[in-house]
Order: C-alpha cells, then sequence, then structure tokens
C-alpha cells in the first residue's frame, strides 16, 4: 500500500507522540534519580549519586528487594511449569472443552488486576485460613503466578505451533522412546520459548502491586510496594525516584532479552 508524503509524516508524528508519552515520564523519573536538589526543581541544579548509595544502604529497600526477586523466582517457577503443561495439552491433544480450557488460561492477564486481587483474597481467606495459612509469601507468589501461567503458555503454544510435530514423529520412527524424543528433540525446540516466556513472568512478577496489595498480608513488602508506601514522605523523596529509576531498569532488561530470543527463535 503506497501511502502519501503528508501520510507518512502524520504516522511519524503519532508515533513519536506516542513514544514519548510513554517514554519521557520515565526518563524525568530517571534523570531526578541524579538530581542534587531534594525538591527535584526543574532543570536540575546538579546531578549527585548521593541518592543511589542512601538507596543501596537502606535495608528497607534492601529487604523489599530481595522480597520481589522472591516472589518472582517462585511464581516464574510455577508458570514454566503449568504454563508448558497447557500449552502442550492444548496443541497436541484434541479434547472436550480444549477451547474453554484455553479461554480460561489466558482470561487472568484480561481480568483487571483488582478484580483478580479480591477473588484471590477472598479464595485464600476461604480456602487456607481454616487451615493455618495466613497471606504471606506462599499467597503472593500463587497470585502472580495466577497471571505469570498466561505468558509462558503463550510462548510455548507458538513455539508448538510453529515447528508441528515432523521432528519428533522422524524420531520416533528411529526408534525413540518419548521420554528420549522430548530430552533430545522437543525441549531443545523449545528452550528459547521457555526462557523467553520465563523472563516475561519474571518481569510482570517483579512490577506487580495490585495483587500482591490484596495476597501479601502485613509481613510481606515487595519493592513496588515498599514504593508505593513512602511515595508522599518527603524525606524519602529522593530514595523512592532512585528505587523507581532501578525498577525500571531491572524490568527492560529481562522484556528486551524475552524479545531478542522470541526474535531470533523465529528466523531459524
Amino acid at each position: 500500500m503506497n501511502l502519501s508524503r503528508t501520510a507518512r509524516l502524520a504516522l511519524r508524528a503519532a508515533l513519536a507522540l506516542g513514544l514519548g508519552v510513554i517514554y519521557v515520564p520515565l526518563a524525568i523519573v530517571l534523570l531526578n534519580s541524579f538530581n542534587s536538589d531534594r525538591t527535584f526543581a526543574w532543570p536540575p541544579a546538579g546531578f549527585t549519586t548521593r541518592w543511589w548509595s542512601i538507596a543501596w544502604d537502606s535495608s528497607g529497600v534492601r529487604d523489599a528487594l530481595w522480597t520481589s526477586v522472591r516472589a518472582g523466582l517462585g511464581a516464574t517457577a510455577i508458570a514454566l511449569v503449568l504454563g508448558t503443561m497447557a500449552a502442550f495439552a492444548v496443541q497436541r491433544h484434541r479434547f472436550f472443552g480444549r477451547d474453554a480450557v484455553s479461554l480460561l488460561i489466558v482470561l487472568p492477564i484480561a481480568l483487571p488486576g483488582i478484580v483478580t486481587g479480591i477473588a484471590l483474597n477472598n479464595a485464600f481467606r476461604t480456602i487456607l485460613e481454616p487451615f493455618g495459612v495466613g497471606l504471606g509469601m506462599f499467597t503472593v507468589i500463587v497470585g502472580h503466578a495466577t497471571f505469570c501461567v498466561v505468558t509462558v503458555h503463550n510462548n510455548v503454544l507458538a513455539r508448538l505451533r510453529r515447528t508441528g510435530l515432523n521432528m519428533e514423529e522422524a524420531s520416533a520412527d528411529l526408534g525413540a522412546d518419548t521420554f528420549t524424543t522430548f530430552r533430545l528433540v522437543t525441549f531443545p525446540m523449545m528452550r528459547s520459548a521457555l526462557l523467553a516466556g520465563g523472563l516475561l513472568a519474571f518481569a510482570l512478577s517483579f512490577d506487580e502491586i495490585i495483587v500482591t496489595t490484596f495476597t501479601a498480608g502485613a509481613g510481606v513488602r515487595t519493592l513496588p510496594i515498599w514504593i508505593f508506601e513512602n511515595l508522599f514522605r518527603p524525606n524519602q523523596a529522593p530514595v523512592v525516584n532512585v528505587v523507581a529509576a532501578a525498577l525500571i531498569v531491572l524490568s527492560v532488561v529481562p522484556i528486551y532479552l524475552a524479545q531478542r530470543l522470541s526474535g531470533t527463535a523465529g528466523t531459524h
């Protein structure tokens, strides 16, 4: 389709505007993390790394960071297992209600976070509390896994559809059993999709705040929750900017790696 020069310029302007709305605020957060002025006067009067040192020395920040990492790793592990199994079941088998199962797997990531959070909070209080299991790290991991499963499922499902069954059927024709075929043929073909899905799942879990608020209980504070709790405290404002800037970087890295892995795998 041929576009006029005016149309191309309009599309480029719209693209630049959209990217600006998204990334200019993030750039301001990054700059403010080095702003020497505690009040963040603009433009910055000077730049300093003092706030980064203070943030690193803060035990509250370190504890919240470690909590987020543990929650992300736990949710990612669950998502890798359940998402992969669900993708194989949906793609490789025909059964009654398969389309409904596919919808139910994808639905949690489409629902508003507050709806998911309230539903999980009610479920945990109704089902787990009678057995002495209260809200805490376990419920946070389970809550995050509900939407992390979707990213792994979608990555693995796309890879299964792209690779087909030819290689596995050839392996079986050569005498390999199911386990050997999976170990030597299926898993190597799925490896990059699993890694990409796992990185995306970890990034989603690391950033999550709404579901975490409803499932964490009083003793669990992730990094996003720490930021929210200290956002309106004037003395903590510079440190909050530093933590937010670090969170941006820590979120971008796994997403970038996942995108690179998916793009590279798609060229083979």
